[in-house]
């Protein structure tokens, strides 16, 4: 199963994720995106792979859980 993550070391809270996934990606207390769903349904991968691109601070990313 993959998981997408945020490093909250990267984000800046543009909110370009949040608007684009709000199933997936919230602000968290800090003002910075945060991950409310984890698991990625393969239908929604075009549009979290697009997030990801869309992220100026590379703070996005999936990865294969192990």
């Amino acid at each position: 199963m993959e998981k997408v993550k945020v490093i909250k070391e990267k984000c800046i809270g543009c909110g370009m994720c949040v608007g684009q996934n709000p199933g997936y990606f919230s602000f968290g207390d800090d003002g910075l995106s945060t991950v409310i769903k984890e698991d990625v349904n393969p239908d929604d991968k075009a549009s979290i792979l697009e997030s990801i691109e869309m992220c100026p601070t590379e703070a996005i990313l999936i990865e294969e859980e192990k």
